[in-house]
């Protein structure tokens, strides 16, 4: 099974090698064979990029708002026609099952960049009136901005990111995580084709050196990463040296309340969702499920016998349901804190065991783990697993656990459940998290801005306010008068 790219990079509107940076290799995460190999960007592919991404901002930065919509919603048109081949290529990258491929990473990508089009077409200033004189208040772009990909969504992340610099008249460098090099590549192809100038948008492949190189280039004027919290530490560190804004998309630890009025059924639901999808890496995921413990047994019980059911195997094959963890490093750290858990003294109610689906022996897959009587202070409690497995804690009242639900370093997410629609209010206003739900969970439309209060990051993906994260105000006054001076 092959998906090899044309070359390792897209520079300046083509693609470019460079076959002295080191060798990465994508590993289908299913059989962990190799499918392809790119090289990481040197200090000259880093210098040509760069380049190519003042030549494309020049010419960017002076087109009207509505030429850029033209050209993004060109490109979420063809995202759209071509999202079978964008899914597959992203479950061969990633992994994650073609089911949730087809749905949820091309396709959110091509809906952040038909939002973020209409949002660029009416991009407009300000005029304040002041007697006999007048200010004009106008947006305008940033200059060459850095983007820094994870691997869970990779080219939804591209889209997240790209559209709303693109949208704002800027020029972007896109770095995708090592461990999933493909998509962002045809995403640069896709808005070629859509009519963006060349250098607008460029890819560059690489690890933790090429993306400091890149942050910390004085040329570059903003960065946005999505990933770990050590690693936004870095680079906020990098991006403050040289005074540049940095938007940073970390890691969670998040809550998800189950209140006993609450219709369970869909509560469980909610849980496995923001557990068990994309095989648990998801950053937002509700991993600490809080549920109030005259309803824990039922809960637990139709939660159990749910799980049972998820169909694990080929994520080609569009009825599984869970696929592989990303790596074999991955599983190894899923195992490990399976492990953690047991010896802590948790309660493993299902699940737990490395899986080998027929004809998968050698892929990265785990059965979906329940751990039930987990207690706040154990590790997997406390620290972000990413991978399949669920902490389900019991509480007594509502004080006690918005208590326990914020005793986290982590702000990302949360979410709440309960029949009480004003309870269910009351208790997210007192949760200390970026991105909330009532009565789901793990929803993020376009629309709607997405971040994290604390560790979990600075900043926000999508809706109105990702865009001024990419613009900057320039104030000019306008005399009508004569000057007045004071000598």
């Amino acid at each position: 099974m092959q998906a090899q790219p044309t070359a390792s990079h897209f520079i300046g509107g083509k693609y470019i090698e460079d076959t002295s940076g080191a060798l990465i290799e994508s590993r289908y995460p299913a059989t962990n064979e190799v499918i392809a190999q790119v090289h990481a960007g040197t200090e000259a592919i880093v210098a040509q990029a760069i380049e190519a991404a003042d030549t494309g901002f020049q010419q960017w930065r002076t087109s009207t708002p509505a030429q850029r919509a033209a050209v993004l919603n060109k490109a979420a048109q063809i995202m759209q026609e071509r999202n079978r081949e964008l899914s597959q290529l992203e479950t061969l990258d990633t992994g994650k099952p073609l089911q949730e491929t087809l749905v949820a990473d091309a396709a959110s990508g091509a809906e952040a960049l038909a939002y973020f089009a209409s949002i660029a077409a009416t991009m407009t200033g300000q005029h304040i009136a002041l007697g006999n004189s007048f200010a004009l208040v106008k947006p305008e772009p940033l200059g060459i901005c850095v983007g820094i990909g994870a691997w869970n969504y990779p080219i939804q992340i591209a889209a997240w990111k790209a559209a709303p610099c693109l949208a704002a008249g800027n020029a972007m460098i896109f770095k995708p995580s090592e461990m999933t090099p493909l998509t962002a590549l045809k995403l640069a192809e896709i808005f070629k084709e859509a009519g963006l100038p060349d250098g607008v948008f460029n890819v560059v492949q690489g690890a933790g050196e090429t993306g400091a190189a890149l942050v910390s280039h004085p040329r570059v004027a903003k960065v946005s990463l999505t990933g770990s919290v050590p690693t936004g530490t870095k680079v906020a560190q990098l991006a403050a040296a040289g005074l540049k804004p940095a938007t940073l998309e970390l890691g969670g630890k998040s809550p998800l309340i189950v209140f006993a009025d609450a219709d369970l059924d869909n509560a469980v639901g909610a849980a496995m969702n923001a557990n068990f999808y994309s095989t648990g890496q998801i950053c937002s995921n509700g991993t600490r499920v809080f549920v109030e413990s005259s309803v824990k047994a039922a809960f637990l019980e139709k939660l159990v016998a749910r799980t049972k059911a998820i169909k694990l195997g080929n994520p080609m094959d569009e009825s599984v349901q869970l696929g592989p963890l990303v790596s074999a490093a991955q599983l190894a750290r899923v195992q490990e804190y399976i492990d953690i858990g047991k010896q802590e003294g948790a309660q493993l109610v299902y699940g737990g065991a490395r899986a080998e689906p027929s004809g998968f022996a050698n892929g990265n897959y785990i059965e979906p783990t329940i751990f039930a009587d987990v207690q706040d202070d154990m590790r997997i409690a406390r620290e972000e697993i990413f991978g399949p497995v669920m902490s389900v804690l019991a509480f007594e009242s509502e004080e006690e656990v918005v208590k326990r639900a914020n005793a986290t370093g982590f702000g990302l997410a949360a979410g709440v459940f309960a029949g009480d629609l004003q309870r269910g209010l009351r208790v997210v206003d007192a949760l200390d998290a970026g991105t909330c739900w009532v009565n789901n969970y793990n929803l993020t439309p376009v629309e709607m801005p997405f971040g994290g209060y604390k560790d979990s990051g600075i900043g926000r993906e999508n809706g109105l306010a990702a865009i001024q994260h990419y613009s900057q105000s320039k104030s000019i006054l306008v005399e009508l008068g004569d000057v007045e001076a004071g000598w």
